[in-house]
């Protein structure tokens, strides 16, 4: 898809200098725009396709990802309330497991994240792709 909107602009601008009538220059515009829509429009789809396969897999490590992450979503956050007692008890013994535990997850490769982000998003999508066709 990158490679069609790099030679769109291009095309573009060699249909202003090739053909002399504006009214023939604007449809050739315009059928070069739909080329790129109808491009954009099948990646989108076969994107989809792939999403929608994954979500309604059978296997229990693709159906159970979103909850087991709000599950540990969910562990992080309530793992405040004893890190406020540790706190309070030894506010030392607090700061060097938060100090750990940011280390640890700074340390983690950004594409890790970046890869999480896509496939979580992208499942969120295919549900509300779902949700909206009905199924």
């Amino acid at each position: 898809m990158a490679l069609l909107d790099a030679i769109i602009g291009p095309v573009s601008k060699l249909l202003d200098r090739i053909i002399p009538d504006p009214q023939a220059r604007d449809r050739a515009k315009l059928e070069l725009l739909k080329l790129q829509g109808d491009q954009e429009a099948s990646a989108i789809a076969t994107q989809m396709q792939a999403i929608v396969a994954e979500a309604q897999s059978p296997d229990p490590w693709t159906s159970r990802a979103r909850p087991s992450f709000l599950y540990v979503m969910y562990a992080l956050i309530l793992w405040s309330i004893p890190m406020g007692l540790i706190a309070a008890a030894k506010p030392d013994v607090a700061s060097a497991i938060g100090s750990g535990m940011t280390s640890y997850l700074r340390g983690l490769p950004d594409e890790l994240y970046t890869l999480f982000g896509t496939g979580y998003l992208g499942y969120t999508a295919a549900r509300t792709w779902q949700k909206v066709k009905g199924a």
